[in-house]
């Protein structure tokens, strides 16, 4: 999971090097933790957070075929 979101992130921004995903594992639930850089954070959310949305559906597809919950919080 942490290497799907940190690959999607990378593509979008103007500083992959800059993007640092962290997971914190619960008993059926991660959270995935992106952080950007501050002038990158529009891309990442995108107008009306519609690529933030896609982000977090792509997530939530890949948690499903391993029967676990993922969620994806984006770090200002």
């Amino acid at each position: 999971m942490k290497e799907l979101i940190s690959y999607i992130a990378q593509a979008l921004v103007d500083h992959p090097e800059e993007v640092n995903v962290t997971e914190v594992e619960g008993g059926q639930t991660s959270v995935l933790e992106l952080k950007v850089a501050k002038e990158d954070l529009g891309k990442v959310i995108g107008k009306q957070g519609r690529t933030a949305r896609a982000m977090r559906t792509i997530l939530s597809a890949a948690s499903a075929k391993l029967k676990k919950r993922a969620v994806l919080e984006i770090i200002e």
